[in-house]
């Protein structure tokens, strides 16, 4: 995945913000993240990291982000919201106030 690190510390700071939205993490979703780590090529020192990164850090560095990239972290957003296998009013509420602050405009 073409994510610099910056990148890849903000996407895994939503995405994680995403999994906890309902405060309970189910096996779907650590398998998501564990998938999620491999692909990124991160381990679980970056996620805790990213976990301590600002909200308005995170989100600066995602409106930075080429238009390719952020048409992905909108997929990885779904993905992360569905692995557990429902989804939480609160996760689509969260995923839609990310993507709006990011200037993220969703393609269909």
């Amino acid at each position: 995945m073409p994510f610099n690190l910056m990148e890849k510390l903000a996407v895994l700071k939503t995405i994680d913000e995403v999994i906890q939205m309902d405060e309970e993490i189910k096996d779907g979703e650590i398998d998501f993240m564990n998938r999620l780590s491999d692909t990124l090529d991160v381990g679980p020192d970056l996620i805790l990291e990213a976990r301590n990164t600002e909200p308005a850090e995170a989100l600066a560095v995602l409106r930075a982000m080429p238009d390719e990239q952020k048409q992905l972290l909108a997929r990885l957003l779904n993905e992360a919201a569905n692995s557990d296998g429902e989804v939480d009013e609160r996760e689509i509420q969260f995923i839609y106030r990310v993507l709006t602050a990011a200037g993220i405009q969703l393609r269909n």
